[in-house]
């Protein structure tokens, strides 16, 4: 019986951009041996894109986005493997989590990520869980500091704790801080404590149990990376950009894409292939594998 994705395909006609873009990726596929799944969102060519349809379009990871993932995976051969070419700007915590949990199941630890050129915040997270992390000069993963509200939430907390600090030494310094201070109620710190913790206990267990698995204090290692990609201070910016000599040097698993000419020029051509697409179509987040099973998501806007 098919299913969704199968039925819909019948309906829609192969583009031009299809057609390259698959080119590519089998082309990957046929020099790696494994699975390749591209996860692709259109945040950098479409920006105004979600102030211009509400809530009706989310370029970062989400729980729709499961439904992708096994449109994409179902009949791969899953004894190959999985390359995961990730472009996205990161997304909701949960999703990403379960998200992590469904490719785990499916793939086990044989999962490597492919970053052409940015996987930042819940991306990078994503990336952490892999065994092996793919990126060249041009590649960016990022922090992995939560936001609440737009903020980043060890940020908020770090202030709470200044302002608690400054006030504790000098009481005339209520006056300085106390119109920041109406503005945090204490339920939304306690969040921002939740949020911390979690994102941090999730990257925690996914490196130890798999990057890092059977190397010697992996636990110890574990906590210093997840302390580099979780640091405000030190990273000043959630949109902080960590290129691979910096993602080497914390102690992620990280394969230089110039060490293998073939594959970089392969990796590059895939991801342009999706750029591409991503600028010349309606389309807004794309999953795809090298079979030619795609999930497209696309918006039409009203001209004028």
């Amino acid at each position: 019986m098919p299913e969704w994705s199968q039925i819909a395909g019948e309906a829609t006609k192969e583009s031009t951009f299809d057609i390259v873009r698959r080119r590519y990726l089998k082309a990957l596929h046929e020099k790696t041996g494994r699975n390749v799944i591209a996860y692709y969102s259109g945040w950098l060519q479409k920006p105004a894109l979600q102030q211009q349809t509400g809530n009706a379009v989310d370029l970062g990871i989400n729980d729709a986005d499961k439904n992708s993932f096994m449109a994409t995976i179902h009949e791969m051969d899953r004894s190959k493997g999985l390359d995961l070419i990730l472009h996205t700007p990161g997304g909701n915590m949960a999703a990403t989590e379960s998200l992590v949990e469904y490719l785990r199941a499916m793939f086990g630890r044989d999962i490597r990520a492919i970053i052409p050129q940015i996987a930042m915040s819940a991306g990078t997270m994503i990336a952490c869980s892999c065994n092996e992390i793919i990126m060249g000069k041009h590649s960016s993963i990022g922090p992995i500091d939560p936001q609440m509200g737009g903020m980043p939430a060890h940020g908020i907390l770090e202030e709470f704790e200044k302002a608690a600090e400054e006030i504790k030494k000098d009481q005339s310094r209520i006056l300085v801080w106390q119109p920041i201070l109406q503005k945090i109620n204490p339920t939304w710190l306690t969040e921002c404590e939740k949020a911390t913790k979690w994102s941090e206990e999730m990257v925690l267990e996914w490196l130890a149990s798999n990057m890092l698995m059977g190397k010697r204090n992996k636990t110890a290692k574990a906590k210093s990376i997840v302390k580099a990609l979780s640091d405000t201070a030190q990273n000043k910016s959630h949109s902080r950009h960590i290129g691979m000599e910096r993602a080497t040097q914390i102690g992620l698993n990280i394969f230089e894409l110039e060490k293998d000419q073939e594959l970089q020029d392969l990796v590059l051509s895939v991801h342009h292939a999706y750029i591409v697409s991503l600028q010349s179509t309606a389309a807004y987040k794309i999953t795809e594998n090298q079979l030619g099973r795609a999930f497209v998501q696309q918006v039409q806007l009203r001209a004028g």
